[in-house]
């Protein structure tokens, strides 16, 4: 089981505090959503907890292990952020395989089970680039998850998307719940919040807050 700890952490920009001393703990099993408006320090949070950025002071501890002292990353991370980096004249299914090419964990019947598992056709030769706004979304969903990872990372996974496509991303995050991962999600709808998370938190000018799940 997953335990992360956010100890204390702050982190400034060009002058502007972006992290304002955060400490949150989480485990496994359970769904953290994080409400707060554009520039709160959101996705600065999922950037540091996933260790894409250095924190200034802090720090951040995973199972036992210190990022960026004992472990560079976190292990078994699956992540949705915005502009996800997959390349635009690409099919969904020959970016993914890309990605996978990278850790080397998951052959090619399991990414087009994460690409069918968000509604995609995993032949479909279309490139990225020629995706609707729907579909791009839904192929980050897919490379988050096609990993089996337990530790996921959604930033507005519901943008962009119709409401079949709303159910079933939410869906996906309530199954990946009960496989026992340790999902954070941040949302603007304020709905994936309310029937999703477990534990909520809120987000102002770089600082924290603990809410109440309804």
């Amino acid at each position: 089981m997953m335990e992360i700890m956010v100890d204390d952490i702050c982190k400034i920009i060009r002058g502007k505090i972006i992290l304002d001393h955060v400490s949150l703990n989480m485990t496994g099993g359970k769904i953290y959503g994080f409400v707060g408006s554009n520039g709160s320090g959101k996705t600065m949070l999922f950037r540091a907890v996933a260790g894409l950025m250095r924190v200034d002071s802090g720090r951040i501890v995973c199972n036992g292990q210190v990022l960026h002292r004992d472990i560079e990353i976190l292990p078994d991370l699956g992540i949705s952020l915005e502009n996800a980096g997959l390349y635009p004249e690409l099919s969904g299914m020959d970016n993914l395989k890309l990605l996978a090419g990278i850790n080397h964990k998951i052959n090619d019947e399991q990414i087009r089970n994460a690409i069918l598992r968000v509604g995609l056709e995993p032949d479909n030769k279309k490139s990225f680039r020629k995706y609707s706004l729907g579909m791009k979304q839904r192929l980050v969903i897919a490379q988050a998850i096609m990993e089996e990872p337990k530790i996921l990372i959604l930033d507005e996974p519901t943008n962009a998307l119709d409401s079949g496509g709303v159910d079933l991303v939410r869906e996906i995050v309530m199954q990946e719940k009960e496989a026992g991962t340790l999902v954070m999600i941040a949302s603007h709808n304020k709905e994936d919040i309310r029937l999703l998370a477990d534990e909520i938190y809120y987000m102002s000018e770089g600082k924290i807050s603990r809410g109440d799940a309804e």
